[in-house]
């Protein structure tokens, strides 16, 4: 049975999810950017995502957009929030203001809908909103997307859960279920506060094992081996497998940095050694980095693009901007390659042309390689075996 349902947020989570239920749902998008919207109504995605540009493009979905709160809430069944929650290492805790300003004018504008939490958010942070509030009209689902790749994980779902045991998260857990086009996608239905722990914790054991791949990497570099011996030897155990292993400058990006923090933050007061050190090996790989770079005494270092990631156009905490901050620390002048960016510097370093990069740099460093670099192989950095992410 078809839905009336509203999409605050039209980021990645956002807007994949938005155009995933616009396909069987009546969904309206709501953002607080008029350029967001501008892009949205003339059918092009305001990120890069080859999914949901070519359904945008086929105007075949049942989507609407607006920048007006009472016209994006009323009248709505569920209210799927997906605003920014930022981590702020101050108060050790995530940013959830955004999410109660959407609570609270839901529940002035359509007080009977139901608040589908989709932001990531503290262990225990939506049981304690419901208990304020006096609702339980408020449920947490996380989202196990790929940036660059979220409709297609949204339609191609490696499981759905939702932190609501009742009709109301049946319901919507079925709704992202059918909406998929694989038959027979996992659902899961718990507590609210234990689908929080699974959020952090899947996305800390990602973070786990990109570092461990990358300790092993700085370990056989430091030592002269060949890294990519060791791993294709280590990936035959099936225990362990050929996936997520490709050595990096470190995790980065919007979810892993804050979400393996904020895990930490929850562990205050619980006996822990692994979460610390997942957190620590990030900065002493871009430690390392920086260091193996400076080591080749170079006069120019050319950084080529600041995305966390390839097929990205998010350089949030990329750990390219990490090793870019080491090098520049210690004098030595850094350009920029960065076709995202159009302004002429990027935090003191010179915006350059593919070329210029090219021309000025001693040595290139590259997170990810790519062809166009291929002519200058022998001057660019990078611990890229793989050619994935």
């Amino acid at each position: 049975m078809s839905a009336s349902i509203c999409v605050v947020g039209t980021s990645y989570v956002g807007l994949s999810i938005a155009v995933l239920l616009a396909r069987r749902h009546d969904v309206v998008a709501y953002d607080i950017d008029p350029e967001r919207l501008d892009l949205l109504r003339a059918g092009r995605s305001p990120i890069h995502d080859p999914d949901i540009e070519e359904h945008l493009r086929r105007g075949d979905l049942r989507l609407g957009v607006t920048g007006d709160r009472h016209e994006a809430y009323a009248g709505c069944e569920y209210v799927v929030v997906a605003t920014p929650t930022n981590y702020d290492d101050r108060t050790n805790y995530f940013d959830t203001t955004s999410v109660e300003q959407v609570v609270a004018d839901v529940r002035e504008i359509a007080p009977d809908a139901v608040v589908v939490v989709k932001s990531t958010v503290p262990v225990g942070f939506t049981r304690a909103l419901r208990e304020r509030l006096g609702t339980d009209r408020i449920l947490f689902s996380p989202e196990f997307l790929r940036e660059g790749r979220a409709l297609h994980d949204n339609l191609h779902p490696s499981r759905v859960v939702v932190g609501d045991r009742g009709p109301a998260g049946e319901r919507f857990a079925r709704m992202l279920a059918d909406a998929a086009l694989d038959d027979d996608v996992p659902v899961l239905l718990t507590d609210s506060t234990e689908a929080e722990a699974i959020k952090l914790f899947a996305n800390t054991y990602l973070a786990m094992r990109v570092a461990y791949f990358n300790e092993l990497d700085t370990y056989a570099a430091t030592h002269g081996l060949d890294t990519r011996q060791i791993i294709d030897g280590v990936g035959l155990d099936p225990r362990i497998g050929t996936h997520y292993n490709n050595p990096s400058f470190g995790y980065g990006g919007y979810c892993l940095p804050k979400d393996t923090k904020q895990l930490l933050a929850n562990y205050a007061d619980v006996p822990q050694t692994m979460i610390q050190a997942i957190v620590d090996a990030n900065t002493t790989r871009k430690d390392f980095v920086a260091a193996d770079v400076l080591a080749r005494r170079p006069r120019v270092v050319g950084i080529h693009r600041l995305i966390m990631k390839a097929g990205s156009d998010n350089f949030r905490s990329s750990s390219v901007q990490g090793v870019m901050k080491r090098i520049k620390a210690k004098g030595v002048e850094v350009i920029v390659h960065e076709p995202e960016l159009h302004e002429e510097h990027f935090f003191g370093s010179e915006l350059v042309s593919l070329e210029e990069l090219k021309a000025r740099s001693d040595v290139i460093v590259a997170n990810r390689l790519v062809p166009e670099l291929h002519d200058v192989a022998d001057r660019v950095y990078t611990r890229d075996l793989f050619g994935h992410d």
